[in-house]
């Protein structure tokens, strides 16, 4: 499966983010990444996110299917769903062209001096696994990444990459935790890890792919840019044979 990240930043329009869609989708991928939030960026720390909030029907998953279809692969990108509470929209990763489904974002950002919460709905408690050109996908979103009992329940689903697109917030060792805990997801569940962040300077960049036992395949810095990479069903075999720690599990 070939794999391109696509580390841009989202603006506070999201008709201007709709429209970049098509251009930044390359063909000649069967997934592309975008990042978290790239229908409409968080904004200030607590900012009314409501105006923002559209179904997964609406008009930026459907730009995201027809740009998918347009070029022949799957586009997986994260929005603001409208909720029960009109004022908290949802955190909703929407995937679109040989796959579909919709990922509501489990674990808020209340951490680090943000308050996700004030802002955003967090979705049920349900993992979200899909396949895709020979891989079962588990998604995730950002702030997920620092629980490993989602990873693990996704990868229980029989996930074998999983898929973080965020919008992980700049600051001091942020980016040590990023890449760190990218790696760890990958060496515990030996899956690939597939993780796209916004650049810098408000966040991190680092968009990352890591091997089932633990290599960085690529990795970016922290401006604007894109990367492919392939992932191969027997890398994941192997790397299970070597480290079969999921079958020696005893919890």
């Amino acid at each position: 499966m070939r794999v391109t990240l696509v580390q841009e930043a989202s603006t506070l329009d999201p008709a201007e983010n709709r429209d970049r869609l098509e251009g930044l989708t390359p063909e000649g991928s069967d997934l592309v990444v975008f990042p978290e939030a790239f229908a409409r960026d968080f904004g200030e720390p607590g900012a009314d996110l409501s105006a923002a909030a559209e179904s997964v029907d609406g008009p930026f998953a459907t730009e995201v299917e027809r740009v998918a279809k347009e070029r022949g692969t799957t586009v997986l990108a994260g929005m603001f769903e409208a909720a029960d509470d009109p004022k908290r929209p949802v955190n909703t990763l929407v995937l679109r062209g040989a796959a579909r489904a919709d990922y509501r974002k489990i674990h808020l950002y209340d951490s680090f001096g943000y308050r996700e919460s004030d802002s955003v709905t967090a979705g049920p408690l349900t993992t979200t696994v899909v396949d895709l050109a020979g891989f079962r996908l588990g998604l995730m979103t950002c702030y997920d990444l620092r629980f490993p009992e989602l990873a693990r329940a996704l990868v229980a689903d029989g996930a074998d990459v999983l898929v973080v697109p965020a919008a992980w917030v700049a600051g001091p060792r942020k980016v040590d935790h990023w890449t760190t805990l990218a790696r760890a997801r990958a060496i515990e569940n030996t899956a690939y890890v597939v993780a796209v962040g916004q650049p810098a300077p408000r966040y991190t960049g680092h968009s990352i792919v890591v091997d089932p036992l633990g290599e960085v395949l690529a990795e970016a810095g922290q401006d604007a840019t894109t990367l492919t990479v392939d992932l191969d069903p027997d890398v994941v075999a192997a790397a299970r044979r070597t480290n079969p720690s999921l079958a020696n599990r005893r919890l």
